[in-house]
Formats: C-alpha cells, sequence, structure tokens
C-alpha cells in the first residue's frame, strides 16, 4: 500500500523518501511562518516524524472530548515526550476562544526554542489563533495571504485583526 505524508513545499525536501512513507494516511503539515506551523489531526505514530522535520514543540488546540483516547492530548503528549518535543496543551472551541487561550499560545510559541506544530481537527482554529497573536505585528493582509496559502481563508477575519492591531 502506498502510505504518504504531506508537508509543505519547504519541509518535504526536509525528509528523505524513505521517512515520508510510513503512513496509512496523509499527515498535511502546513506551514503558516517558518516557526509555525498546523495541521489537521495528528496520530501518537506521527510524532516522530514531526521530530524529523525539525519540530521543537507540539500545541494541541482540540478538546480531548472531539477524539478517541487513542488521539486525545494525553497519548500524544506520551509520544512527543518520548520524542524528546516539547508538548502544550490549549484546547480551543469556537466558544471559548478568548484572549487567555491566545496569551497562552503566544506563550507557549515563544518558549518553544524552535518551530512549533499546532493541531486541532482540521487546523482551522491553530490558525485563528495564531491570526490573533500576530495581529499588530504583521499586517492583516499578510495574515491573511499566509493563511490563504496553507488552505485556511480567514478572509472574513480582517476587522477583528485590524482591531486587535490597533487595541
Amino acid at each position: 500500500m502506498l502510505r504518504c505524508l504531506r508537508f509543505g513545499a519547504h519541509l518535504s525536501r526536509v525528509l528523505d523518501a524513505r521517512a515520508r512513507l510510513h503512513y496509512d494516511y496523509c499527515m498535511d503539515i502546513r506551514p503558516l511562518s517558518p516557526t509555525y506551523a498546523v495541521s489537521p489531526q495528528i496520530a501518537a505514530e506521527d510524532v516522530a516524524a514531526i521530530a524529523a522535520a525539525g519540530y521543537t514543540t507540539i500545541i494541541c488546540n482540540r478538546p480531548d472530548s472531539e477524539v478517541p483516547p487513542a488521539l486525545q492530548a494525553e497519548a500524544i503528549g506520551a509520544a512527543a515526550k518520548a520524542a524528546g518535543l516539547g508538548f502544550v496543551v490549549i484546547p480551543v472551541t469556537h466558544q471559548t476562544l478568548d484572549a487567555s487561550k491566545v496569551a497562552a499560545q503566544m506563550d507557549a510559541m515563544a518558549q518553544a526554542g524552535g518551530p512549533v506544530l499546532a493541531y486541532c481537527a482540521s487546523g482551522t482554529r491553530c490558525s485563528i489563533v495564531w491570526s490573533m497573536a500576530q495581529a499588530g505585528t504583521i499586517t492583516a493582509d499578510d495574515i491573511i495571504n499566509a493563511t490563504a496559502t496553507a488552505g485556511y481563508d480567514l478572509a472574513g477575519m480582517r476587522p477583528q485583526l485590524e482591531a486587535l492591531a490597533k487595541s
């Protein structure tokens, strides 16, 4: 069976072909910046490839209530620890996303010591949190373009990003 592991174009070059053929489904890492990428749900088996790609920290933005035990934070966190990666749990839902979650994500990114991979169900929530954290640091246009390039249309957030940049 052909197996695949998809990364953004520059990350694909980092991993040799053998490392990219160990998975039964496509893990889809989408870089938003040189130090931050997002992904749909990952599995414990993905962590070795994540480490091989140069990530130093994984942020889980998906609440455990959305997934079976094998995909919950405890399982992924144990695999991350075994691989020598940092692991931070910041569960986000559209109802619970607030300034404290954005601040926690910013803190985790700052303390990572290298590139960060954040995951949730599709990568959208991770992209939204990153976008809110970047407001005021980079332009709304740059945020929207970065997320669009990764496949996330956050153009509807422009007014919120511009308001956050002014605050």
